[in-house]
């Protein structure tokens, strides 16, 4: 397809000024809430740019996902776990510990995936299989995390795991801030169970 460009000060693609600007908002505020105008008003371009680019919203929110995907699980999630320790066991609590600073911040907007999952009804919903599956792909690193710490049932693990990640989400939306530390004590409980050092 070919991309539709405006004139703008940076002179970077519409297609690229549209994401930018939904991925702010989406992320604030959820993908229901927020209308393709009010993007439209903006990011400052015409309704038929944005139709060019992206046919649908449900366009424009899969490639929000699939950029959350990019950003939030590949170079800030899995990146600042991996820097935490040399360890599996360490850098799965490492999680905990990333998540205790996103936690504290002003603009803590909570999972992404999580919060548009739950927006749709329709499970047979592309947005909403899109979400599930970015999920999947967050379990996955957590498995290959357990497979190096040589858990026996990786899978299992990783969604014990999980839970203890979107619980945590959850509560510090509640307004707990401590909320990645107190899951941080019970993953360290859960590893120990398993055999897997945490010192």
């Amino acid at each position: 397809m070919e991309v539709v460009t405006e004139g703008s000060a940076a002179g970077r693609p519409a297609r690229e000024r549209i994401l930018d600007t939904a991925y702010e908002l989406f992320s604030q505020h959820g993908t229901r809430a927020v209308g393709v105008d009010r993007i439209i008003a903006e990011c400052g371009i015409a309704k038929m740019t944005l139709y060019r680019n992206f046919p649908s919203k449900d366009d424009l929110i899969l490639a929000f996902l699939e950029r959350r995907a990019e950003r939030w699980t590949r170079e800030w999630l899995e990146s600042e776990a991996s820097k935490r320790g040399g360890s599996p066991g360490r850098r799965l609590l490492g999680v905990f510990d990333t998540f205790d600073g996103w936690f504290r911040t002003e603009d803590f907007e909570g999972c992404s995936f999580i919060n548009v999952m739950l927006e749709i009804d329709d499970c047979q919903s592309p947005v909403r299989q899109a979400s599930v599956r970015h999920l999947e792909a967050i379990r996955d690193f957590l498995r290959g995390l357990a497979t190096d710490a040589g858990i026996a049932n990786p899978d299992g693990f990783a969604r014990q795991w999980h839970i203890l990640m979107k619980g945590s989400i959850v509560s510090a939306a509640e307004g707990d801030l401590d909320a990645a530390q107190r899951a941080k004590q019970i993953g360290r409980v859960l590893l120990e169970h398993h055999g897997v050092a945490t010192a």
